[in-house]
């Protein structure tokens, strides 16, 4: 069975191309295959932890809304729904 294979042609007109290039060239002989997993499941991580931060933030803006209905104390800054709303929506 033939491995999968791979082939990275940056632009080196795009800086994150230029960027990605150096960070690259900087990982030791013999480990850029090792470099290039590592970052893309660093990548898949971040993004699932993203996801699952949104559906947080979005239940606890249920609750507080819910709170906030019901005439209770929210606790919460002035401002503080509208930041978690733009952290939202990003």
């Amino acid at each position: 069975m033939n491995r999968p294979h791979f082939l990275f042609r940056p632009n080196m007109q795009n800086e994150d191309h230029r960027r990605a290039w150096r960070l690259l060239q900087e990982a030791p002989e013999g480990q850029k295959s090792a470099f290039i997993v590592r970052a893309i499941l660093q990548m898949d991580q971040e993004d699932r932890l993203e996801t699952m931060l949104r559906r947080v933030l979005r239940e606890e803006k249920v609750t507080v809304a819910e709170q906030t209905d019901s005439s209770q104390e929210t606790g919460l800054p002035d401002g503080m729904l509208g930041f978690l709303d733009a952290l939202m929506d990003e």
